[in-house]
């Protein structure tokens, strides 16, 4: 599965020069825990977190950003982008497409991902994500013949 098909969009931004008081606005009336920060012509070029508005003191959010992001692309495989915010300790993952942003991945993302389970009315073959897969890995049936549920059909 590729990073586009779970990631968050649109994603809430920042300018670099947004005031301290208007970021805090952001998250909370969005109710997320962090925002990309941007500068034109650069693309992302840091993240704001609670902790970082809590624990940093400037005045903009160039001052308290944290710099030098990881971020990946749409064809990014998914199980990439949990290899990296386990073994990074990030919560979050920007995706860009060139130098724009286009979505971002967090846990929320993945275990939303996880949660998901498809089954094939013919076969009963389970498939997670987001999404039904477009054909049954087991049987070929088409997408239409997979239904979200917590068992297979007629169990």
């Amino acid at each position: 599965m590729k990073v586009k098909e779970i990631m968050s969009s649109p994603v809430v931004c920042a300018p670099a020069d947004t005031p301290i008081a208007e970021l805090a606005t952001l998250l909370a009336r969005h109710a997320i825990s962090a925002v990309p920060v941007t500068e034109e012509g650069e693309g992302v070029i840091g993240l704001v977190s609670e902790y970082d508005l809590l624990a940093r003191r400037g005045k903009v959010a160039r001052d308290i950003m944290s710099p030098g992001i990881i971020s990946v692309n749409e064809e990014t495989d998914v199980d990439e982008v949990r290899y990296l915010l386990i073994e990074r300790r990030i919560r979050r993952v920007p995706v860009v497409a060139g130098q724009k942003l286009v979505g971002i991945v967090s846990h929320s993302d993945l275990v939303r991902q996880m949660a998901l389970q498809w089954y094939c009315d013919i076969c009963g073959e389970p498939v997670r994500g987001e999404h039904p897969p477009t054909a049954c890995p087991k049987c070929t049936a088409p997408a239409a013949r997979f239904a979200e549920g917590d068992e297979p059909p007629g169990v």
